[in-house]
């Protein structure tokens, strides 16, 4: 799931010029200031989920991003397509529930810095 996040943020982050153009045409207000929020949300955060680092907080604000990017880049629903993706993120956030609630796992930097050190 980390590596949907990862790729489309570094995808936003490559091409910085082309995500802000694309977030004015859909109307999005404050695009210098957005863009950068969804690029660190995206690319800040599926890094994060990959590592397990406050697995459970970043699950929680990424599946809060993707309801609220549903909302606002797929609302023509008469359009399969947008249909589709529409769904695909309502999917995708509830699968970072499972995060929210179940944590990074036994392999995560959160159960690493869970465990009591032996010095």
């Amino acid at each position: 799931m980390a590596q949907l996040f990862i790729i489309s943020g570094w995808q936003k982050l490559t091409g910085y010029s082309g995500t802000e153009g694309y977030f004015a045409q859909m109307g999005i207000p404050l695009v210098g200031v957005v863009t950068p929020l969804v690029i660190l949300v995206e690319l800040g955060g599926g890094l994060a989920l990959l590592f397990g680092f406050k697995t459970r907080w970043v699950a929680a604000v990424m599946a809060l991003f993707t309801v609220g990017s549903a909302l606002v880049a797929h609302t023509h629903l008469a359009d399969p397509s947008q249909a589709i993706n529409f769904m695909k993120n309502l999917s995708i956030a509830g699968g970072l529930l499972w995060f929210v609630r179940n944590g990074g796992g036994t392999a995560s930097v959160d159960a690493a810095m869970d465990r009591p050190s032996h010095s």
